[in-house]
């Protein structure tokens, strides 16, 4: 092969390699422009028959997309259409699914059904949630289930911050969580309307406070 042969062949191959990088650069910088074009409106349009596989590859949607978590009172499923039908505060207290994860506030109001008034009737238990919810809401007292709990020197289950163990596989704790899911979703009107205190019965406090009902072994007031 001679000398200008092969020098011709090397200029060519060379031509053809800064061709390519050309046409690369200038592809890159052209998706650059077209992303900046793009919306988010026009980023979650589908695509046009039409469209070129230049135009496909840059749209891309520029911000995060965060999905919202559920509400951690709601984490056991939906109760929405749940006791329309129920003919008792037992029947319906059977209907309301207990398995899975709590959060920690619907935790704590229904370790308050369970510890002051389990050995009660449903009616009696659901009382006790109510005024765990009624303080909660009232701007009197912490503005969560757990705080209310907690709060020192106002329920007698609760020693130096801290609340008992559970039985948890126990009938009683199954119970006490549906109330506590039916006490926070208002499914079941409860006899104490807006008292924020009570105490057994065998117990005469001195207090001036108005009276609000008897249900079971509690004397409600607010």
């Amino acid at each position: 092969m001679s000398r200008k042969f092969q020098q011709a062949a090397a200029l060519a191959v060379t031509a053809m390699m800064v061709f390519t990088i050309t046409s690369a650069a200038g592809a890159i910088a052209q998706d650059q422009i077209l992303g900046e074009e793009i919306s988010e409106e026009t980023a979650s349009q589908p695509f046009a028959a039409s469209d070129t596989a230049a135009e496909r590859q840059v749209r891309f949607v520029s911000q995060e997309i965060v999905q919202e978590l559920p509400d951690p009172a709601q984490a056991q499923g939906d109760l929405s259409g749940i006791g329309r039908d129920a003919g008792s505060l037992a029947e319906l207290v059977a209907s309301i699914p207990v398995a899975g994860e709590m959060s920690k506030d619907m935790h704590c109001l229904a370790s308050a059904i369970y510890f002051e008034a389990r050995g009660e009737e449903l009616i009696g238990q659901l009382a006790v949630g109510e005024v765990v919810i009624n303080r909660a809401e009232s701007g009197k007292f912490p503005s969560s289930y757990c705080g209310v709990v907690f709060q020192r020197s106002q329920f007698s289950f609760v020693k130096g911050g801290r609340m008992p163990a559970i039985k948890t596989s126990s009938p009683a704790w199954q119970r006490a969580q549906a109330l506590a899911r039916i006490a926070h979703e208002g499914l079941w009107d409860s006899p104490v309307e807006d008292a924020l205190y009570f105490h057994a019965s065998y117990v005469k406090p001195a207090w001036r406070r108005t009276r609000v009902a008897q249900v079971d072994s509690h004397i409600f007031y607010r």
